[in-house]
């Protein structure tokens, strides 16, 4: 009997350890350079798998985390994520509608003017609201990577109706509206486009 509770603890120790062992596995099995290259634009999108609003919300809680100009936070997301919204949106993005129709959520991604780029209401250099373009990119690009990390695909979107999309979700005259994003899962692999040589756009000096 002594024996054999010794042995049932033995199993049960190598149990727990077999799982943390898993857990840690699995917490990093993504590292950042996967996250960078196994990002794509993707142009076809699995109807089978949705994504849900807590998803998105960690999802957009990522943003959070990204800088801007005196952290003047100037990007602001609109979800549609019901099908009634995603429906409505898909006829607002050009000729991009049949390869994201498959897409579980569409995100409308824009920035808020006179906040980047601009000190006591006076603009700061010649840039101006282009900081709030700049500071917006920042945002969407921790959007598509932690995307990545979770498993899902993207789209930046720039066709786009800006009248109609506004009016859909109500959005103020004093946000730009910058780009539709669809977020899902990818429906086969897509190819990875030639990058230019580092030297085309790098110079040392």
């Amino acid at each position: 009997m002594k024996k054999e509770m010794i042995l049932g603890a033995i199993a049960a120790l190598l149990a727990i350890t077999g799982c943390n062992e898993n857990k840690e596995v699995s917490k990093a099995a993504v590292s950042f350079d996967e996250v960078l290259t196994t990002r794509r634009s993707v142009r076809s999108y699995d109807a089978s798998k949705k994504i849900s609003e807590a998803e998105v919300r960690e999802l957009l809680t990522a943003t959070q985390e990204a800088p801007s100009w005196a952290n003047q936070q100037p990007t602001k997301y609109y979800v549609a994520i019901s099908d009634e919204k995603l429906a409505a949106v898909q006829d607002m993005v050009g000729g991009n509608k049949e390869r994201i129709k498959d897409a579980p959520v569409l995100i409308v991604s824009t920035f808020e003017r006179g906040k980047s780029g601009f000190f006591q209401g006076n603009q700061t250099n010649e840039v101006g609201d282009g900081w709030g373009a700049y500071d917006n990119g920042l945002s969407n690009c921790y959007l598509i990577l932690k995307a990545r990390a979770m498993g899902f695909d993207t789209l930046i979107m720039g066709m786009r109706d800006a009248d109609e999309l506004r009016k859909l979700f109500n959005i103020p005259e004093s946000e730009t509206i910058m780009a539709v994003i669809s977020l899902g899962y990818r429906a086969g692999e897509p190819n990875r486009p030639e990058r230019r040589p580092l030297d085309d756009i790098v110079k040392f000096y």
